[in-house]
Order: structure tokens, then C-alpha cells, then sequence
């Protein structure tokens, strides 16, 4: 079953926001590896690798993390206005 902002009747399961940060964080490392070994890297580079790798990671995390709370506030919210 995907997740969706629209629930049922049924009570639903908030998101989980470390868990969504943690997501994150592994499609930040690895999309920041893709870019560090992948064809097209840049010559010459203007941060370190190990701090480009950490920027990504915690863009990806907190991107996924922000998403994720947002979702359940929207949620809860419009749980909220069902009854």
C-alpha cells in the first residue's frame, strides 16, 4: 500500500521523521557517490569530497525528515477537521 495524505476511517500511522531522515540520508550519500564517481565529475573541485558528501547527506535528511513532518501536520490536521 502507498502512502497518502487522504486516510480512511481507519486510524493511520504517522510517518516516522527519524526514519525518514535516515532515508534520506542514505539516498544523499549515495547520490553524492553517483556524483563523485560518476562520468561527468568535475576536474577541478572547489569543496572537499568528504564535505560535499556531507552536505549532501544532511540536504537529503533533512529534506526527507521536512517532508515527512509536514505530512503528518497535514494529516493530523485534516483528521481534525473530520470530526
Amino acid at each position: 500500500m502507498l502512502p497518502s495524505l487522504f486516510t480512511s476511517d481507519e486510524n493511520a500511522r504517522p510517518w516516522s521523521v527519524p526514519r525518514a531522515a535516515l532515508c534520506g540520508a542514505s539516498v544523499g550519500m549515495l547520490a553524492a557517490l553517483i556524483k563523485f564517481f560518476g562520468p561527468f565529475r568535475a576536474a577541478d573541485r572547489t569543496l572537499p569530497v568528504a564535505l560535499e558528501i556531507g552536505v549532501a547527506v544532511l540536504a537529503f535528511a533533512v529534506l526527507c525528515a521536512g517532508a515527512a513532518l509536514l505530512r503528518n501536520l497535514l494529516a493530523r490536521r485534516l483528521q481534525d477537521t473530520r470530526r
